[in-house]
Order: structure tokens, then C-alpha cells, then sequence
């Protein structure tokens, strides 16, 4: 449920209202738009029977939530979410560009793709250090030496460094080395590691299941945001059908849709979504047009002797020629790169 407050309410209002409903037990999430105050309730609403809550001063009124998700929900939270970090905003006018290797294979290699994309424009270097691989006979991933490599790419260029956690137990480990952490499709429901990235304060890229519905990856995201972080993105990267010429189908029209339904930004990874360097571009571009807040890309100059994902990639010289062909397309939904 939420509480509307009326337009001329005041902070006393909004506080009284607030310290009744916990008092009654209930978790009270406070958002702040530029013309009302919603108060999003979290618990047995039952506890509010008989409390005549809307007839409270400043109250406008009182609105079910039909939907499982509440702080994933646009109705607790009618703005949309912008994730900060360095002048970085994932959610505004800014379409962000995450790019890098699926691997990071060694310090070389990623320190060249590191200044490839940032010369492209892109703002955040993505780059696995752990990797979680279908077959326990390919690349696993360098570890921390990965992660320690990323840093120093981070200090050279001045990108930010998102890569996964695939493990509670490294949590601090990839903490101390990531601006952002990702949570790849696979562990979507693995809700001890939600749990764990909600326990800490740095955004987390939630990528959704490879056969999760649109609610249940909202509910993955829920499951983060009620541990008190609420700097979540999602990441739309295909979903697995029966279609066999692409590694995936990208699933574009979830983008209006978590639109409508939840305030979180969301970007699209073409890369996974389709398996295919050559269809890349065209469904970057595709995923601009429809709403996305930014996108995250593959790019391997030597993509025949990438350790994971080659197939993918773009060479730095296709990612340059697409960042220059996104700009206007950008402009078109008021975007900016």
C-alpha cells in the first residue's frame, strides 16, 4: 500500500503519518516528488484495519499495490532512480556506455581495450575477473589478478570498473576493486548473493535470468533494495526461447515495460543478447530507440583469440564507428552520449 500525501502537506504531517505507521510495525520507504510526498508501506497490512489512516491530516489518500514487488514499484516511487558515481548518472539524460572484454585475459589486453573504448566515449569498463563458465574445462577467469588489472585500467583512464560476483565469500574482495557490481543472469535467484550486494552501499547490475520473467527478475531486484540498497540497474541481455540463428532473444520490449512498472534504469547488453558481432549495432541502436538508459558492450581487439565470448565482440574500430552512429540517434529520444 501507499499513502499519497496531499500537496500542502506539511513536515509534521508527513513525520506523524510516518511514526504511526511504525508504530503499528510496518516499514515506511519516504519518496520525495517534485509535487507529493508517497509514503510506500512494507509489512502485514493488516496492522492498518480500523486506523483510518487516510483521514490523518495532510493525507490525500490511500492506494493498494497490486503488484509483489513494492520498492522496485513506480507507485512507491513515481520519479525515476539515477545512480551516481563521478559525475557518471545511469538513469538520466546520459546513455551510458559499458564496454570491455568478456574476460579480463591479461593486463596488456585490457589496458589496450580500456583506452580504445574510453577514446570511443564509453564511461565504464566492464571485465570479468570471475567467470561463470558452462563447461568447468574453460577459462574460469585470472581472480584478483583480474580485478587488480581493472584497477589499474580505472587509474590509467578514469573509467568506472563494473565486473561480477559470482561468490558471497568474495563480496569484500570484488567490493574493493568495482565501482559497480554485477550480478550475471545465472545467479539472478541466488538470493544469498542478493542478499549479500543489498548489504553494502555500491550500485549492483542485476542481469535478468536466462528464462526469468520480467516480475521475477523486479523480485530479484526487491530482494536487494529491502536489504537498504537502493542503487540497482537492470540489465536486459536475451532470454532464452527456441530460436536458434541468435545465442538469445533480446527481449527489447522489457524496456517499456519495467518503464511503466518500476522507477529502476535499465540497460541493454546486445552482446549476449544475440551472440553475434554482426547484429550488435543494429540492436544497440534499437535498444536506444526503445527507452534504454544505457547499453553494455563486448569489444576484443583480437576477437579470434579471446578466451570467452570472442564471437561477440566488436573491434575497437566497429565500437568507434558505433558510438559516432548512436550520437544522433541519442539526440532523437533526448539523449545525450
Amino acid at each position: 500500500m501507499i499513502i499519497v500525501m496531499r500537496a500542502d502537506a506539511t513536515e509534521e504531517n508527513i513525520a506523524a503519518v510516518r511514526a504511526r505507521l511504525e508504530a503499528l510495525g510496518l516499514r515506511v520507504h519516504v519518496s520525495r516528488g517534485e509535487a507529493r510526498t508517497i509514503l510506500g508501506l512494507i509489512g502485514d497490512r493488516s496492522a492498518l484495519r480500523d486506523q483510518a489512516i487516510d483521514r490523518m491530516p495532510g493525507v490525500e489518500k490511500a492506494i493498494p499495490v497490486m503488484q509483489p514487488f513494492k520498492l522496485v514499484n513506480r507507485e512507491f516511487h513515481p520519479e525515476d532512480t539515477v545512480v551516481e558515481l563521478d559525475g557518471v548518472r545511469i538513469g538520466a539524460e546520459q546513455l551510458v556506455i559499458m564496454a570491455g572484454p568478456c574476460s579480463v585475459e591479461n593486463r596488456d589486453t585490457l589496458l589496450e581495450i580500456a583506452a580504445a573504448v574510453k577514446g570511443a566515449g564509453a564511461t565504464v569498463l566492464r571485465g570479468g575477473a570471475f567467470k561463470p563458465r558452462t563447461s568447468p574445462y574453460s577459462f574460469q577467469g585470472l581472480g584478483e589478478e583480474g580485478l587488480r588489472y581493472l584497477a589499474e585500467a580505472r587509474e590509467r583512464t578514469g573509467l568506472l570498473v563494473v565486473t561480477e560476483l559470482m561468490d558471497p565469500r568474495d563480496m569484500r574482495l570484488v567490493a574493493k576493486y568495482s565501482d559497480i557490481i554485477q550480478i550475471g543472469a545465472r545467479n539472478m535467484q541466488n538470493f544469498r548473493l542478493l542478499t549479500e550486494v543489498g548489504n553494502q552501499p555500491k550500485p549492483v547490475l542485476l542481469k535478468r535470468g536466462m528464462s526469468a520473467t520480467i516480475e521475477e527478475w523486479l523480485m530479484s531486484a526487491e530482494y536487494v533494495m529491502s536489504r537498504g540498497n537502493p542503487s540497482v540497474i537492470l540489465c536486459e541481455r536475451g532470454i532464452r526461447t527456441f530460436e536458434t540463428y541468435t545465442r538469445n532473444t533480446l527481449d527489447l520490449s522489457a524496456i517499456p515495460v519495467v518503464k511503466r512498472y518500476s522507477h529502476l534504469p535499465i540497460i541493454v547488453d546486445p552482446s549476449h543478447g544475440l551472440g553475434h558481432w554482426e547484429y550488435v549495432e543494429t540492436m544497440s541502436k534499437a535498444a536506444v530507440v526503445a527507452g534504454a538508459d544505457g547499453l553494455i558492450i563486448e569489444v576484443h581487439p583480437r576477437p579470434e583469440e579471446a578466451l570467452s565470448d570472442g564471437a561477440q565482440s566488436l573491434k575497437p574500430e566497429r565500437f568507434e564507428a558505433l558510438m559516432r552512429d548512436l550520437a544522433p540517434i541519442a539526440s532523437l529520444v533526448n539523449r545525450r552520449l
